[in-house]
C-alpha cells in the first residue's frame, strides 16, 4: 500500500518548480552565449557545458516525478510538452557554442544579435513559468513577448543567410558560410522551441482558466 500512497500523493508544486529550474537553466545558456561570444574562452565553454548538463537532470528528474505522480497540476502531456520544449532551447543554444569551439568561427555573422533576442526570450519564459500556477493572466502576457522572439530571430536568420550567400568569393569563403550557416541553424532551432514552449504555456492557460 505505501507504494499506492506515494503515487496518489499530490506533487503539484514540484512540477512548477522544477519548470522554472528549466527556465532558469535557459536563461543561464544564453547568457553564457553572449558571455562567450565576448571572448571566446575554454572556461566559458565548460561553463555552458555544465549548465546544459545540469538542465538535463533537471529534466530527468521532472520526467521520472511525472511517472510517478497520479494528480498533476496541469495535463501531464503539457508538463511533458513544456519540459521538453525547453530543454531543446537549452540544448540548441549549447549547440551553438559547441559548433563556434569544433569549427572556430572567430567572426560569426548575425550570431550576437540572435542571442540576444533568445536572451530576452528565455527571460519571457522564465518569468511566465513562474507565475504559471498563481497568475497564468500574467504568464500569458509572458509567453506572448516569447513568441515575439521567435519572428525576429527568423528575420535576423533570413538576412544573414542571403548576406552569407552574397558575399564568397573562393573555397575558403564558402567553407566560412558554410560553417557559419551550421550555427546560426541551431539558433534558429532554439527560436522555434522556444515560441513552442511559449504556446504550451497559452494552452495551459487555456485549459486550467
Amino acid at each position: 500500500m505505501e507504494w499506492l500512497k506515494r503515487f496518489l500523493k499530490p506533487k503539484q508544486d514540484n512540477f512548477i518548480i522544477y519548470l522554472a529550474q528549466q527556465g532558469e537553466k535557459a536563461v543561464e545558456i544564453t547568457e553564457a552565449l553572449q558571455s562567450y561570444l565576448e571572448k571566446s574562452v575554454e572556461k566559458k565553454h565548460d561553463k555552458a557545458k555544465r549548465i546544459e548538463q545540469e538542465a538535463d537532470e533537471i529534466q530527468r528528474i521532472l520526467v521520472h516525478e511525472l511517472l510517478d505522480t497520479f494528480v498533476t497540476p496541469f495535463d501531464r502531456e503539457d508538463i511533458f510538452a513544456l519540459s521538453r520544449a525547453l530543454d531543446n532551447f537549452i540544448d540548441y543554444v549549447y549547440d551553438t557554442i559547441e559548433e563556434l569551439v569544433i569549427f572556430n568561427v572567430e567572426d560569426p555573422v548575425g550570431v550576437q544579435e540572435m542571442a540576444d533576442i533568445l536572451s530576452e526570450m528565455a527571460h519571457e519564459l522564465f518569468l511566465s513559468v513562474q507565475r504559471l500556477s498563481d497568475h497564468p493572466g500574467v504568464a500569458s502576457e509572458h509567453a506572448r513577448r516569447a513568441k515575439g522572439g521567435e519572428n525576429r530571430v527568423e528575420d535576423v536568420y533570413r538576412h544573414t543567410i542571403a548576406k552569407l550567400f552574397s558575399e564568397p568569393s573562393d573555397v575558403h569563403d564558402v567553407m566560412e558560410v558554410m560553417k557559419n550557416r551550421e550555427v546560426i541553424r541551431h539558433l534558429s532551432n532554439a527560436a522555434d522551441q522556444g515560441d513552442l514552449a511559449a504556446d504550451t504555456i497559452l494552452d495551459i492557460v487555456v485549459k486550467w482558466s
